[in-house]
């Protein structure tokens, strides 16, 4: 039996059906402090209900759109249910966002009420911005200096659950947000329709995807953004033996739940498995068991993957490489397994940027010139584009550059790509960031296998100048032999700048914000290059 399409409804079904599973926290949820960290299917559409209540004794009813600002947790998803189950329509944004940005969304989405961590509101106070400035501001921790007279989650807790108040699947039903990787986030407005088109392929018995009975399943992700919509749909729809949200990437943390939770799948960002990387290689035996990886928002390295892929124990432990976009959901994806990793480790085809096939049935995908849109051959590079009813139905306060992206029933998805003479998907890079004649993300993947102390590559285009990589090492040096010996075979690159991992600019999904890091590295005038020579 399918899940609902609507989100306000999810939770009661799950609690309803014969078979479901629990949900085991890292920490406490922020809107349910003394709630603990283990929730079954009925005390999970309890919650949902009670939070149902504190947005009705707000004053928000159906049609009404409201904000959630808050750190990382799936509580994000369980307030947007909330908000679902009595028609209101819930933005869910992540507090990483700078203070700015976070001001920018709220202006567009002009919130009947926001839900807001105190941390968020200091933080953005002391920059000058006032974050309580549209509708009402809902504080969801006791926190004197940031309160003002402002209510509090808690005051507005014991009301009576109103009755469910669904709206129709075509209209808005939740707003999530872009990466905002070169400026402020777009704001993605999906319906009900519009999501369960993106869930589809989740929601089909496919061997080795779907969670198993005897699964364990981990989640560190952005639970802001739209895959923790699809990931709730089909969880419960599968409902395995528990799930498993880490809401802090911190190895610190992550190594607790992974000595005590022993998932057997794991999904976290690109630069999440990349940060976990000292706690694969001190204790390798905590993913022995695993069987299935699957990273999101971002293009993964071979580099990364390999170490999690000779941990497992499993014999055919798969790693799920899917593309796909906010606004679209799932494009492609293929599976690596451990041998077709090692095989290419080392070459100059060291990369994961073969996507597979568009999803047939769900999706077809044309690449385009960017300047004509004539359809282009196999092996031509142009701009992807899909078709789908997935597809997103705004960009909330930005119309007029949602049109813009879409020619008829086709969606520009802004990625640079070719189709192979199979029909296979190769992604390039985004079109702001693409290297004439070559792909940066390409060979971001072969100099971080290369290079062995590098924690993140970032290749900047320079119009006609050769490339810049920006690199960062563990201990903030890169031998000229080495880097000579990196570079073999590769296209000219520019004289590498070495940056802290520190100091990169992330996004809430852990990408890094190359708008700002070009403005940040171009701006300085010292060199910061230490190409050392090392002594004999």
């Amino acid at each position: 039996m399918l899940p609902p399409r609507n989100i306000g409804l999810l939770f009661d079904w799950h609690a309803a059906k014969s078979r479901t599973t629990e949900l085991h926290l890292d920490r406490p949820f922020d809107i349910d402090p003394d709630g603990g960290l283990i929730y079954d299917a009925a005390a999970l559409a309890r919650l949902v209900g009670e939070m149902s209540a504190c947005w009705y004794a707000a004053g928000v009813r159906r049609g009404d759109r409201v904000v959630v600002i808050k750190r990382n947790h799936f509580d994000v998803i369980v307030l947007s249910a909330a908000a679902a189950r009595i028609g209101a329509v819930a933005a869910t944004i992540a507090e990483a966002n700078p203070p700015a940005h976070l001001f920018e969304m709220l202006r567009r989405l002009r919130p009947m009420a926001t839900v807001i961590s105190s941390k968020a509101m200091r933080e953005a106070r002391r920059q000058g911005i006032d974050l309580g400035a549209f509708g009402r501001t809902i504080l969801l921790d006791e926190d004197h200096g940031a309160r003002a007279g402002r209510v509090t989650l808690d005051e507005l807790r014991g009301a009576s659950v109103p009755a469910p108040d669904i709206r129709p699947d075509g209209e808005p039903m939740m707003i999530t947000h872009t990466s905002g990787t070169t400026s402020t986030p777009k704001l993605v407005v999906h319906t009900a329709d519009s999501n369960r088109a993106g869930t589809r392929l989740e929601l089909l018995p496919l061997p080795f995807a779907v969670s198993r009975r005897d699964d364990v399943c981990l989640s560190s992700i952005a639970f802001a953004h739209s895959r923790a919509y699809t990931w709730a749909a089909a969880q419960f729809r599968w409902a395995p033996r528990r799930l498993v949200i880490a809401s802090s990437h911190a190895v610190a943390d992550v190594e607790r739940v992974f000595e005590s939770q022993r998932p057997t799948t794991v999904e976290a960002m690109p630069n999440v498995f990349q940060h976990w990387l000292p706690l694969i290689r001190r204790r390798p035996h905590l993913f022995a068991q695993v069987r299935y990886y699957m990273n999101t928002f971002d293009i993964m390295h071979p580099s990364i993957a390999r170490p999690f892929m000779q941990a497992s124990k499993r014999r055919n432990v798969l790693w799920a490489h899917s593309w796909g976009q906010s606004e679209v959901g799932p494009i492609a994806g293929l599976p690596y397994s451990r041998r077709k990793l090692n095989r290419l480790a080392g070459s100059t085809r060291d990369n994961m940027n073969l996507m597979g096939w568009v999803w047939p049935g769900l999706m077809r995908a044309k690449v385009v010139d960017p300047d004509t849109g004539r359809r282009l051959r196999a092996g031509e590079v142009g701009v992807v584009m899909v078709k789908t009813k997935s597809l997103c139905v705004d960009y909330l306060g930005e119309t007029d550059r949602y049109r813009a992206e879409r020619s008829g029933e086709w969606w520009n998805t802004g990625d640079i790509g070719f189709k192979d003479a199979l029909g296979r998907i190769h992604f390039l890079d985004r079109a702001v960031d693409a290297v004439p004649g070559g792909s940066a993300t390409e060979i971001e993947s072969v100099l971080l296998q290369r290079i062995d102390n590098a924690l993140e590559v970032i290749v900047l285009t320079r119009g006609e100048l050769p490339p810049l990589p920006v690199i960062s090492t563990e201990d903030n040096k890169l031998a000229a032999e080495d880097w000579s010996r990196a570079t073999r075979g590769l296209p000219q690159l520019g004289k590498p700048v070495l940056v802290p991992w520190e100091e990169l600019p992330l996004t809430s999904t852990w990408k890094v914000r190359r708008k700002e890091l070009r403005e940040k590295v171009f701006a300085e005038t010292a060199d910061r290059t230490v190409l050392e020579e090392r002594s004999a």
